[in-house]
């Protein structure tokens, strides 16, 4: 296991918050936190990237790093890390957890992509979009079933192999799915940087202007998924505001 450098003393007073994944090449979160900070002159404020091989070194960094008040959670612990938390404030029935606030050195769960996704769906969506497909069945994927849910979207999940979660493969996609499922989400890593030429294995050229194509993925702002959505008429969304959402919601968390 690596060493998580110890506290050093001019730094316990600083409010600290970050991130938990692996890897964090990508991440969103440090630079809008950072900027945040700045921007609303908190210098007592910091988020730094806890790239963690696996979940069990968690507690390593909680150990290491006692002025943690919260962190988010991304890609491959959003599952994982709730057999961590003493407390979840998390829907019933929403097996992820994206946000941790830490008190008293209690860990209390909570799933604020809930939030991000259904406030930056909801504006886009139509009165044919009756059904969708979700691409992948992750811890991202947890949040977006709970909102199709919610919203009474009837909604096939999508893997590559049939198993626990999953109603379809990619194999068993054809023209008549894809014409019926006119909201397409993708929730997996593909298409993400620097991997930008992959995407989700869909037959593309049944979609079209009647579709919304929803790309968790940010950056690039336009995936590969995303592009051959659009040259087909579709209208398409990227994650980014999504994670903005989730981000103030998040901290809203930590301040309450």
């Amino acid at each position: 296991m690596p060493e998580i450098p110890n506290t050093p003393s001019d730094e316990r007073g600083m409010r600290l918050f970050g991130l938990i994944g692996y890897p964090l090449s990508h991440s969103f979160s440090k630079e809008y936190f950072t900027e945040k900070f700045e921007q609303e002159e908190m210098t007592e404020c910091r988020y730094d990237l806890f790239p963690l091989k696996t979940i069990d070194e968690l507690l390593l960094l909680l150990r290491n790093k006692p002025q943690l008040e919260g962190l988010n959670v991304t890609i491959p612990f959003k599952k994982k890390v709730l057999s961590f938390l003493d407390t979840k404030h998390i829907p019933y029935g929403l097996d992820a957890c994206n946000c941790i606030n830490i008190a008293a050195g209690k860990l209390v769960g909570y799933n604020t992509d809930i939030t991000g996704f259904e406030m930056s769906l909801k504006p886009l969506l139509k009165s044919y979009h009756k059904k969708a497909l979700v691409l992948g069945n992750g811890g991202a994927a947890a949040a977006v079933i709970f909102v199709l849910n919610k919203l009474g979207i009837i909604f096939n999940v999508v893997s590559r192999k049939l198993h626990e979660g999953s109603t379809l493969t990619y194999n068993q996609i054809d023209k008549q799915v894809v014409e019926e499922s006119t909201l397409i989400i993708n929730t997996t890593p593909l298409g993400m940087y620097p991997d930008t030429d992959t995407c989700p294995a869909i037959p593309y050229q049944h979609i079209t202007e009647r579709h919304l194509l929803y790309d968790l993925v940010y950056n690039p702002a336009r995936t590969l998924f995303l592009s051959k959505g659009e040259g087909r008429g579709a209208t398409i969304k990227n994650g980014e505001e999504m994670l903005i959402l989730q981000a103030e919601e998040s901290w809203r968390i930590w301040n309450s």
